[in-house]
């Protein structure tokens, strides 16, 4: 990858860590549309605990990964919440940018047949033009 491409890798890995780890905390605390939708029917408190009536969010139940370290946008053990949930958003580009990065690695060192350059030049009977072979 040439020097250009990395500085704009760099730069987007920055901003992306900013948004995650600052501007994250943030965000609306208010349910999203489907959560909104699933409590229609039900009466919830300030909490936002159903405490009467009929709705499909009665019907939910913990995700299987609930106890994870990352679970519920924060960061298990660290007890302030802001920088629990910055920590996890750090954590959660990180992890996407080194599997992505790892991908995209492994399919560019494969590339098509016949190449074996790194950026994926044909190494077939190169002359010059103008030349015959």
């Amino acid at each position: 990858m040439r020097k250009r491409s990395w500085g704009f890798v760099g730069v987007g890995l920055l901003v992306a860590l900013l948004l995650a780890g600052v501007v994250s905390n943030y965000a609306s605390s208010h349910p999203d549309g489907l959560d909104s939708s699933l409590l229609e029917g039900c009466t919830v408190n300030a909490d936002h605990e159903i405490t009467g009536g009929s709705c499909p969010a009665q019907q939910a139940k913990d995700h299987e990964l609930a106890d994870s370290p990352l679970a519920d946008y924060g960061v298990r053990g660290v007890d302030n919440a802001f920088l629990s949930t910055g920590l996890s958003g750090v954590l959660g580009v990180l992890l996407t940018f080194a599997v992505g990065g790892g991908v995209f690695w492994l399919l560019r060192r494969r590339g098509p047949a016949g190449t074996d350059d790194a950026d994926g030049a044909a190494r077939e009977d190169r002359q010059p033009a103008g030349t015959t072979g």
